[in-house]
């Protein structure tokens, strides 16, 4: 064992230095008699270092971030890891086996933190995370997805006004970087109320892999990791271009319900007047286009062709400055067209 580094205690076990271990921490019993935990796979390096939890399927549903955590751990920059990595691939083990969104209260895990060891369900098993996770981290990464029948753009999310998140948000390099309030309940309040920062990754569609957001969640971690000094430069893959700042964005819907034909996609730039889509009724009688009200990079949108009258369709995110835009653009598709990463060959 390296002296001089203590090991590193959760739920009852000790992991050494130099080691790792996945750490099974009990959560519930269910009506038939079969435990849940929810695991977390430490990786407590030789040399001193902070300690980073990575964390994925807080909705159950949201399965790309499990992905990002599997390859993560498979990366070859975590064999020489300054610091400690806490990587809890399924926060949620009943939304996940159950392909749902919630807990079986029908309980929106993120929004009942910091939670409570005699509450509902939710509440303990966030009061669990709080205490066994994040109360041992310096700073967080939460992954996310869009919801069912939508997509994302791969994006960061953080709180406005906070300089180190925006560092690393930087250093992340996803095409958007987004400010966004903390929300009563959620994950990212509970954290920053007790001093730890958490970035917030958005990518992909709900139940769906995506490669494309796969490989910048994991490399956007490693860039991080890299950034906080906790592993080296060789295996971390260099940033594709700079990431547009966008301190707000907007939902368009749509004002007739139909059949609708989409004629941007997630990445593309747009402006005021610029057509988004068109809705048309079953007979093509009628016909509205849907046209962008802001000038900014679309970071979500709808996967459904038949809509209703108020439905969101295209998420649009203001850009700050001239320019910034078509730069995350030509970004999103460097990273696009990058040479896929494989378990046999990833980050080399």
């Amino acid at each position: 064992m390296a002296k001089g580094r203590a090991d590193f205690e959760l739920g009852g076990e000790r992991v050494a230095p130099g080691t790792r271990r996945t750490v099974d921490l009990p959560v519930s019993i269910l009506s038939d008699h079969t435990p849940v935990t929810m695991s977390c796979h430490v990786v407590h390096g030789k040399r001193p270092g902070p300690v980073l939890f990575v964390s994925a399927a807080i909705h159950g549903d949201e399965v790309i971030g499990v992905e990002i955590v599997r390859r993560l751990l498979r990366a070859r920059p975590l064999g020489t890891i300054a610091g400690t990595l806490l990587a809890v691939p399924i926060v949620n083990a009943f939304g996940f086996i159950n392909h749902s969104r919630y807990l079986p209260d029908r309980r929106d895990l993120n929004r009942v933190f910091p939670g409570h060891a005699e509450g509902s369900l939710a509440a303990r098993l966030a009061h669990l995370f709080m205490t066994e996770i994040v109360a041992r981290a310096d700073l967080g990464i939460d992954l996310h997805s869009a919801a069912l029948r939508r997509t994302n753009l791969p994006q960061i999310r953080l709180t406005p006004g906070n300089d180190r998140l925006m560092e690393l948000g930087r250093a992340f390099g996803a095409p958007v970087i987004l400010e966004s309030r903390l929300r009563e309940g959620s994950l990212r309040m509970a954290a920053e109320a007790e001093g730890v920062d958490v970035l917030l990754y958005e990518a992909g569609e709900g139940l769906r892999f995506d490669e494309f957001a796969a490989r910048a969640g994991v490399s956007g971690i490693l860039r991080v990791m890299r950034h906080l000094g906790m592993v080296g430069a060789k295996g971390v893959p260099r940033r594709h271009g700079t990431p547009a700042l966008c301190g707000s964005s907007s939902w368009h819907r749509a004002p007739v319900g139909g059949l609708m034909r989409a004629y941007r996609g997630t990445g593309d730039i747009v402006e005021p007047g610029t057509v988004l889509c068109a809705i048309s009724d079953p007979f093509g009688e009628k016909e509205v286009e849907v046209a962008s009200e802001i000038t900014g990079i679309v970071v979500g949108r709808t996967n459904m062709p038949v809509v209703n009258e108020g439905d969101a369709l295209f998420h649009v995110a203001e850009t700050r400055r001239p320019g910034h835009a078509e730069a995350a653009a030509e970004a999103v598709e460097a990273a696009r067209e990058a040479a896929p990463l494989f378990d046999e060959d990833e980050i080399i």
